[in-house]
């Protein structure tokens, strides 16, 4: 018999609570993205948690995919997506042994998911694959300046994001936004206060 993965235990443990970690609502600043959406498009939502993010791509239309390494999390986010009337699909993976669509997406959306150099090169270059031609990523995430807060994210310098890292990452992507931005978060127990945010959106050449 085999220890458990600490990595697992420690997120089943969040999931188990009352509750949405991260709230119910919307990312704001996918929601924000919601004009680059289009009914019928086929969205990824990596790392989608309880699945708050998956389900209102679905509220929009888009056929969803919603993964993530919890058990318990899709769990959730099957249960949120029923709740609301819509259709998610969902799949518990290990985005480092899942053989990974290829040109497959219209959107990859990437909140808050956070890894480490070079386990972030990989999964970032395996996110560009699976796109489509023109199709778009919407991604969110700390950057290094998060440390000073405590609002969320990694407390490791080498898992936050800088924008000269994710140019590197996408440098396959036509970048139509990348910006950073101190910002309040809101969203459920697991993000409150004051942040350090990087936003992008890139799209893969048609």
């Amino acid at each position: 018999m085999t220890d458990p993965d600490p990595y697992i235990q420690t997120w089943e443990e969040r999931y188990a609570l009352p509750g949405y970690l991260y709230g119910s609502a919307p990312n704001r600043f996918l929601a924000a993205q919601a004009h680059l959406l289009r009914p019928g498009m086929h969205a990824l939502a990596v790392a989608d948690g309880d699945g708050r993010n998956g389900v209102w791509l679905a509220e929009q239309g888009l056929r969803v995919l919603s993964v993530d390494r919890s058990p318990l999390a899709i769990e959730k986010a099957a249960a949120l997506a029923a709740s609301r009337g819509v259709t998610l699909e969902t799949e518990v993976v290990d985005l480092f042994q899942w053989r990974w669509p290829v040109a497959t997406f219209d959107v990859v959306v990437s909140i808050f998911f956070h890894l480490a150099s070079p386990r972030r090169e990989a999964i970032h270059a395996r996110m560009v694959r699976t796109l489509r031609p023109g199709g778009r990523l919407i991604l969110e995430a700390f950057t290094k300046r998060q440390l000073q807060f405590a609002s969320g994210g990694p407390r490791d310098l080498e898992a936050l994001y800088s924008a000269e890292e994710l140019q590197a990452d996408f440098a396959d992507l036509e970048i139509e936004r990348l910006d950073e931005a101190e910002t309040e978060l809101d969203e459920g127990a697991f993000h409150q206060g004051p942040a350090a945010l990087i936003r992008l959106v890139a799209r893969k050449p048609s």
